[in-house]
């Protein structure tokens, strides 16, 4: 029975040192020395902003560090602990060699995210495809799919509007994702997702294909000064929160919906007290979807996107989930498949991610 070697586990240490050489680790090591030192400053907090970003980066650097010297401990742990044991013993072994692997595996993802916006903070959205309740309750699955998956990952979310289906599931969710690299992560979930199950919804139980689109943006204040909107290019309404609401929604008159004239894109927003609130992170929602379009379009002005934008068309699904007549979930970009689709819908979608992520 084949079990490790000495060689495999120091293939795990050198690629170690070649992911904190990759990550500039001691680069971000003076950086934290730097905004420890502001963090300390008695006049800090004069700044709301710039205090939260300086708090927030010493947060992000601080587990990125320490993560690594985990890894790196554990690494030569389990060398010495090679070293000492006699062959016959070595298969113990391969429980916390596999379990390192995976981690290091995981934790080198983050050299591949080196985009612009890669460690920002993340709006995403669910719409409900055509097929009324059937692509409501898909949209509700993938909306329970994502929210499992960021808290496995520790972060925080927030609903900043929801629509409910007529008689269940959900129309629309847009979620603010607050985590570490979450928009790197998660950027290529924006996309087309395809449901094939037998439907629970109709007497004769047949074979249904549901769809529903993901939209993923970048939060990050630097958007303000990238995109500029003229007034003229923006329609104002407060509106009432629609929807019987979900976590965290303030279901008053201060909810605001923004249509951008141009493109006809809209967005709604009901998550904070006041109509000023909602309206400026309306806004900042509004400028990531514009910019996520700059992006695909490889445009450089705002001008230069016209009609009537419609995201992730039906024709080109990134992945299909297929519960009937076999199980199977399968990324069309990556190839990455799994033949269990109920871990996957429990938010299980690291192997999806990380794959996507390597896909440069």
């Amino acid at each position: 029975m084949a079990t490790i070697s000495k060689k495999d586990i120091t293939e795990l240490i050198d690629k170690l040192h070649d992911i904190e050489q990759s990550l500039d680790i001691p680069s971000k090591k003076e950086a934290l020395e730097i905004l420890t030192k502001e963090s300390t400053r008695e006049d800090l907090w004069e700044d709301q902003k710039n205090a939260q970003r300086v708090l927030s980066d010493i947060n992000e650097i601080t587990k990125e560090i320490e993560e690594l010297e985990r890894l790196k401990e554990d690494s030569n742990t389990l060398l010495s602990l090679f070293e000492e044991m006699e062959e016959k013993d070595f298969p113990s072994l391969e429980e916390d060699f596999k379990k390192l692997e995976d981690e290091i595996k995981s934790f080198e993802t983050y050299k591949f995210l080196s985009g612009k916006y890669d460690k920002a903070n993340t709006i995403l959205s669910i719409h409900s495809g055509q097929g009324g309740t059937e692509a409501n309750d898909w949209a509700e699955m993938l909306f329970r799919m994502y929210t499992m998956y960021i808290e496995k990952k520790g972060w925080k979310y927030t609903v900043t509007h929801i629509v409910k289906g007529n008689e269940v599931g959900i129309s629309t969710v847009t979620i603010e994702v607050v985590g570490r690299y979450s928009y790197g992560l998660l950027k290529r979930e924006h996309g087309t997702h395809r449901l094939v199950r037998l439907s629970p919804f109709n007497a004769q139980n047949l074979r249904q294909t549901s769809f529903a689109a993901v939209e993923v943006m970048p939060i990050l204040e630097d958007l303000e000064k990238e995109i500029e909107i003229p007034d003229s290019d923006i329609e104002f309404k407060a509106v009432k929160s629609g929807g019987p609401g979900g976590q965290s929604v303030n279901k008053t008159s201060s909810a605001v919906q923004i249509t951008h004239i141009p493109t006809g894109i809209t967005v709604h927003c009901s998550e904070g007290r006041s109509q000023l609130q909602n309206r400026e992170r309306a806004m900042q929602i509004l400028k990531g979807k514009l910019w996520r379009i700059l992006e695909e379009n490889r445009l450089k002005e705002i001008s230069d996107i016209k009609g009537d934008y419609k995201i992730a068309g039906w024709g080109n699904q990134i992945r299909n989930y297929v519960l009937h007549p076999y199980k199977l979930v399968k990324d069309l970009r990556t190839g990455v498949e799994s033949s269990n689709p109920e871990s996957v819908l429990d938010g299980g979608i690291e192997e999806f991610v990380e794959a996507e992520v390597r896909i440069q």
